[in-house]
């Protein structure tokens, strides 16, 4: 029975692993220096139209979003983020471990607006204070929902307003950027954002996520913020060959795009709005007795548990077909 539990239960999309077939018995220069991800960066400044940026191959995402925070800021300095933003919720307090307080802000539909920061500005006022200096964003988020082009402006204009970064989480951006509902282009990132990732765990890479750092002033040393952080990949040409295969003909986004599709046929079939939920993260809510039946059958989620009725999180990956949405429905019936 197909698993809906998140989207990187399977290995990876079959042209990653033959590209990383092709090149098993290569001999490949360590610590990310090599042929294949100088490649894979050069299509990403392309794509992304930052021909200036310095771009890092890490892991994971709480790996990146650990080193580019704690290396951007000071001791003294916190970030902005929606509460139900990963590095608060998910990420066994990894930003605060490395000394930075996370200031959190309600939002709303999971993404933190130009009022939000401000009240933030106002209340840290002074050095008795943890100064805020990173805004912190996904795309999509947590929710599922993704930023338009205005709501991105907006952010930018507030945070060039109080001098903070703005740095965007994208774990899931390939599902972001191909929704329905994405009023942008990919090139557009790259002029509002100081720095970003591309997720490739979450979007049919074995593993892996490429650091887009856009500012000039958060890209010296970063290699040193790396390596101290315990996050350099000996072996960084693994993740290098994955970008390379992704971005060198569009598949990043082909794999993206398709995972949507089936995500609409599923909410097609529940009568969703792509409007209310664009990306590949469903939400639906059930009594309580029917969620937890779906949740031993398909592996979903509880997201938010109630007293009679509960909300639970169905995820579509690179790996889900129309033939498996068609059982879970069946079941929901």
């Amino acid at each position: 029975m197909y698993q809906f539990t998140n989207d990187y239960s399977y290995l990876a999309h079959p042209r990653i692993i033959k590209a990383l077939e092709k090149y098993s018995d290569e001999h490949n220069i360590a610590y990310g220096l090599d042929k294949h991800s100088f490649s894979a960066s050069n299509y990403i400044k392309d794509i992304f139209d930052v021909p200036n940026a310095s771009i890092h191959y890490l892991a994971g995402g709480t790996q990146t979003n650990m080193v580019l925070i704690s290396s951007a800021i000071k001791h003294y300095e916190g970030v902005i983020a929606a509460n139900s933003g990963h590095i608060n919720v998910h990420e066994t307090a990894a930003i605060e471990g490395s000394g930075h307080k996370i200031i959190t802000v309600n939002g709303k539909d999971g993404k933190v607006y130009p009022n939000d920061i401000k009240e933030v500005m106002e209340l840290n006022n002074n050095e008795h204070m943890v100064k805020p200096a990173l805004v912190f964003i996904s795309n999509s988020t947590e929710i599922g929902t993704i930023y338009t082009r205005k709501e991105l402006l907006d952010l930018r204009e507030v945070c060039d307003e109080y001098g903070l970064y703005l740095y965007l989480d994208g774990a899931r951006l390939g599902s972001a950027l191909t929704s329905k509902e994405c009023d942008y282009e990919p090139s557009f990132l790259g002029h509002v954002l100081d720095a970003f990732y591309i997720g490739g765990t979450k979007n049919g890479f074995l593993f892996g996520e490429a650091l887009v750092i856009v500012n000039k002033q958060l890209q010296k040393d970063f290699r040193y913020a790396i390596k101290n952080k315990g996050a350099m990949l000996a072996k960084g040409y693994a993740v290098g060959i994955q970008f390379e295969e992704a971005f060198k003909d569009g598949l990043y986004f082909d794999i993206a795009k398709a995972t949507n599709e089936v995500a609409d046929y599923l909410k097609d079939k529940l009568a969703i709005s792509s409007k209310e939920q664009p990306t590949n993260q469903i939400f639906i809510k059930l009594d309580n007795k029917k969620a937890q039946e779906v949740i031993n059958k398909f592996g979903t989620e509880m997201w938010n548990k109630g007293k009679n009725e509960s909300e639970i999180r169905i995820v579509i990956s690179f790996m889900t077909t129309k033939k498996d949405v068609d059982e879970l429905i069946e079941f929901l019936k």
